[in-house]
């Protein structure tokens, strides 16, 4: 099959993806090549985030090697730039040993920064420190209206509730760069050349089933009693991982600020929309294989190789 390879299994939550990747390891391994397992799902790279990320359990593995799970604590911030470096160099580690790597996940912008040549704008720490200054006094509307007068795109893709953001957009501007803008360059160019984009992809209508039955389910599995524990450990404290989907309504419901029924509720609708934002992200990679759910490995071997 040539030259070690760089996969990228990717695609909406609950596609099958975690199921697909193992099977293509297996599938290579059974061919006399070697295969290791990168995540690329924001949130599965947190401890502890193990129900409401649907991780895959150690003893479902099936003696793969998984790297970048469970690499921080929920109380870090796990910039994007910090992902590639790390996922890069585990990355390159794995073709030296001769195996390919199978980066899988759905966090469309950590997928980016991997397989193509994703550069960052640039960071001036004393800057930031007087934004996040006019954070506190001021608020993220302020910010978003001096945004607007220097990237009125930008601005209007901008959440105002996610207050990193902002600050890091503006951060940008005022240095006289671009914003990505959480977007890919025009013409992306691969990081490694031996790379195969897979897209996995299911029935709209189908997908929602599964989804709404997966949110359910994290329910029944004891997601409250992982956020609790969670609590304890600092959660709260943290820049990111408690605004994840589903974390964020248990600490509303633990907290009393909604039922379950209502966090469940909140947690399906806002697990659909990522979902529609992750196939239109994704459908804009150039070269990209979709595949049916389901597909067996051998089949997408075939097909690549045939």
């Amino acid at each position: 099959m040539g030259a070690e390879r760089l996969w990228a299994i990717v695609g909406a939550t609950g596609t099958g993806k975690t199921s697909l990747s193992l099977d293509l390891a297996e599938e290579l391994i059974r061919r006399g090549r070697a295969a290791e397992i990168v995540n690329a799902d924001a949130m599965q790279l947190y401890r502890g985030m193990d129900i409401g990320t649907a991780k895959i359990p150690l003893a479902e593995r099936r003696g793969i090697p998984h790297h970048l799970f469970d690499e921080f604590d929920v109380t870090e911030d796990v910039a994007v730039a910090v992902y590639q470096e790390r996922a890069r160099a585990t990355i390159r580690g794995i073709l030296d040993r001769g195996a390919d790597a199978i980066l899988v996940g759905g966090s469309g912008l950590y997928v980016s920064s991997v397989v193509f040549d994703f550069r960052f704008p640039p960071r001036d720490p004393a800057l930031r420190a007087r934004l996040e200054a006019d954070l506190d006094e001021l608020g993220a509307a302020a910010l978003i209206e001096r945004i607007r007068d220097l990237d009125p795109g930008a601005a209007d893709r901008l959440d105002p509730r996610n207050s990193r953001r902002v600050v890091r957009a503006l951060e940008v501007l005022l240095q006289g760069a671009d914003t990505h803008g959480a977007a890919l360059p025009e013409a992306p160019v691969l990081w490694h050349p031996a790379t195969e984009l897979v897209g996995v992809h299911l029935d709209r209508a189908e997908l929602v089933e599964r989804l709404d039955e997966r949110v359910r389910g994290m329910w029944r599995d004891g997601l409250l009693a992982e956020v609790e524990g969670l609590r304890a450990r600092g959660l709260e404290s943290g820049p990111t991982a408690p605004r994840a989907i589903g974390y964020a309504q248990a600490l509303a419901q633990l907290g009393g600020r909604m039922d379950e029924e209502e966090a469940v509720a909140e947690t399906q609708a806002l697990t659909r929309r990522y979902a529609r934002r992750q196939v239109s992200w994704f459908k804009r990679y150039p070269g990209l294989r979709w595949v049916d759910a389901g597909t067996p490995s051998i089949r997408l071997l075939e097909s690549l190789t045939s």
